[in-house]
């Protein structure tokens, strides 16, 4: 079943389960101040729900922008911040602008939050996590990166995968060149940043990360086998050498957000890749 389905089939039924079961969330942080907005994001492996909304508030505070205090709840993958937006469980969800144009075409019944526009933005830069002592391994990564970068492939698959493509289909999957004899990177996608991080109902990756991984592959000569990890485990999934890569992780360009705010010990990050606009969308009222 692709994303849209499972949208859209969320939409008829009736939608079960607490806040935090399943999701990753703190259960001491459940009681919420009254007119908080409960706001549902992906797990950061580097801070709490509770700091995480310290720095929502001092960004807030600081912005050009009306907001009322978020109060944030971690999940550990895309699909259960679905399931709980639609039940009301949370009011909306952070995610980056590509995704949710993803959402909302997928999904009559969820729009860009009102309350969510001003001049200033949190930014972040998406990177690959690896394990800390891969220090060879980090420095042919970003050699790559940096080379996709220079030469125009990472803004080509930009414009092919996220800025020309119909939200509304699912971008196609790219094949992975085998090289005989050679190193295999085992790497951990989570599907939980389509169309960027997609895996489709097949269990296939799609889209931008293939795109990237592949050229990646054959700049390092390497052949690339992906593991579907959930978001919040790409350490864990790192550290117990599950996988050599994690597709993403992300460093801040907002000075209100620490830069190691996905970055737990014994984790490294490679150059960035691309950058995303952090919005929120919540359900048409």
């Amino acid at each position: 079943m692709t994303l849209k389905k499972l949208s859209a089939m969320l939409v008829s039924c009736t939608l079960a389960g607490t806040l935090f079961t399943g999701c990753g969330g703190d259960t001491s942080q459940t009681q919420q101040p009254q007119g908080d907005i409960k706001l549902g994001m992906l797990k950061t492996l580097n801070s709490t729900e509770t700091q995480y909304g310290d720095i929502m508030k001092k960004f807030e505070e600081n912005a050009d922008i009306k907001l009322t205090h978020h109060t944030v709840i971690f999940y550990n993958n895309l699909e259960s911040l679905q399931v709980d937006l639609k039940a009301e469980k949370i009011d909306e969800i952070s995610i980056y602008d590509y995704t949710a144009d993803y959402l909302m075409a997928s999904d009559p019944n969820i729009e860009m939050a009102k309350n969510h526009a001003g001049k200033k933005k949190i930014i972040d830069n998406i990177t690959l996590a690896l394990r800390a002592e891969d220090t060879e391994l980090k420095n042919s990564l970003d050699a790559a990166i940096n080379s996709m970068g220079k030469d125009g492939t990472l803004e080509n698959f930009r414009k092919i995968y996220i800025t020309d493509l119909k939200m509304d289909a699912d971008p196609p999957a790219v094949a992975f060149e085998n090289f005989d004899g050679a190193e295999t990177l085992k790497v951990g996608v989570t599907g939980d940043l389509p169309p960027v991080d997609l895996v489709l109902a097949d269990g296939k990756p799609a889209g931008f990360n293939t795109a990237v991984l592949s050229e990646i592959g054959k700049r390092l000569q390497k052949n690339i086998e992906v593991v579907k990890i959930d978001a919040a485990s790409r350490a864990t999934a790192l550290t117990s050498k599950q996988i050599d890569i994690a597709f993403w992780a992300i460093v801040p360009t907002n000075e209100a957000v620490a830069l190691d705010i996905d970055k737990p010990q014994g984790v490294e990050l490679s150059a960035p890749y691309l950058t995303g606009d952090v919005v929120h969308v919540a359900l048409k009222k």
